[in-house]
């Protein structure tokens, strides 16, 4: 659940980034970015997806040896909220590429 938490933060703050600058852009005259907070974002927003599917697989791995050790498990609902996650920040990414 830590991974999900972080990959979240990640995602949100990516995404807030960009929309802010370009917020900001519209309102006065900045000047130019070694790095430009779109490229900031994007890169928050495909870490924190990375992040997010490295956490599934690893969430698995361990259900597996759980399981092999102790026998039938409950369902852990982290990988549906991982996958809802994972959802929100292909929209957030989408979005910060077509810059809408």
């Amino acid at each position: 659940m830590a991974w999900i938490r972080t990959s979240t933060s990640l995602i949100a703050f990516g995404f807030t980034i960009f929309k802010f600058f370009q917020y900001l852009s519209t309102k006065e005259e900045l000047h130019k970015a070694i790095v430009s907070p779109w490229v900031v974002g994007v890169l928050m927003i495909v870490i924190g997806l990375t992040g997010l599917i490295l956490a599934w697989f690893q969430h698995r791995q361990e259900m597996k040896a759980l399981k092999a050790e102790a026998g039938t498990m409950p369902y852990s609902i982290s990988a549906i909220m991982a996958g809802l996650i994972a959802i929100l920040g292909v929209v957030a990414l989408a979005v910060v590429i077509w810059r809408l």
